[in-house]
């Protein structure tokens, strides 16, 4: 190769490519890489044009990929890993303390994931976990108590942008609430919008309810729900085995969507933090 020949492309468009190829979808792919959605689009044309080819297909469903695409990615995958790897000779381990704010409607394998995932990696890292409601997370970050949170809201919590999820009402499997005239709920004793969207919904429908079991845990609100005492609000990745997903045959009103979003403190360690928020995104995305 002579020495003034450039090559075609670099790591950092390879990896552009891969994300925005997992996720099908350029603002998802921008908010988790860190960058405007305009930015990897540059990233994104610099790389086709080095190439000589159309990776992807702009549709409004999100970015499909075309043949020359679907033939680069598990080269490219194949290569970003290898770059990885070769970093990690040169990188020294991280050291130090984070303190991290969980939701505790997080289903149970991603808090999991999170947790194997970023001590495995890290284990000179000492990791403080809070998980429960998210609605003081913002100030905790705030003040400095916190140093990393992942918070959720029915708008935008602000921070980077995570992921979204679907709200469902669940119920005990098997059991019909079609024709009862007075809605049993179960709701969180606390205050979020866990607490008051069941009520608001339902008397915007016009149909009756009653509270028949508050707590202050999520835990605790599956239970009654597999109990069958009562009728309640979930994320959707958390309606486990012995309950069921009710419809709108069932009478019940349609529900938003959840919004996640990370947040950091601006005291917080950069690099850890980073490596804590790159943990949070690999386990959310499984």
């Amino acid at each position: 190769m002579n020495e003034n020949e450039r090559l075609p492309i670099d790591s950092d468009l390879l990896l552009t490519f891969v994300r925005i190829a997992e996720c099908g979808n350029l603002t998802i792919a921008a908010g988790q890489l860190g960058r405007t959605q305009s930015a990897i689009s540059v990233q994104l044309r610099k790389l086709e044009e080095g190439l000589g080819a159309t990776l992807f297909i702009r549709t409004a469903k999100g970015m499909v990929m075309t043949p020359a695409g679907e033939a680069l990615l598990s080269r490219a995958k194949m290569i970003v890993a290898e770059i990885r790897e070769t970093a990690k000779l040169f990188r020294q381990p991280l050291t130090g303390s984070i303190r991290v704010g969980l939701p505790d409607d997080f289903d149970e394998t991603v808090l999991e994931r999170i947790l194997i995932g970023f001590s495995r990696t890290h284990p000179g890292v000492q990791v403080l976990t809070r998980s429960g409601c998210t609605s003081g997370y913002g100030a905790a970050i705030g003040t400095g108590e916190l140093d990393v949170a992942v918070c959720s809201g029915l708008d935008d919590p602000g921070g980077e942008p995570l992921n979204t999820e679907e709200i469902v009402w669940a119920a005990r499997k098997g059991m019909t609430w079609s024709e009862v005239e007075t809605v049993p709920l179960a709701v969180l004793d606390r205050p979020c919008y866990w607490r008051d969207l069941p009520k608001q919904l339902l008397d915007r429908q016009g149909r009756k309810y009653r509270i028949a079991f508050q707590s202050s845990s999520f835990t605790s609100l599956q239970a009654a729900l597999r109990a069958g005492v009562a009728v309640g609000l979930l994320p959707k990745p958390c309606v486990g085995d012995g309950l069921q997903i009710l419809a709108e045959a069932d009478g019940l009103p349609s529900l938003p969507t959840s919004h996640r979003s990370i947040l950091i403190s601006e005291n917080a360690s950069e690099q850890i933090a980073t490596a804590m928020v790159k943990a949070i995104r690999n386990a959310s995305q499984r």
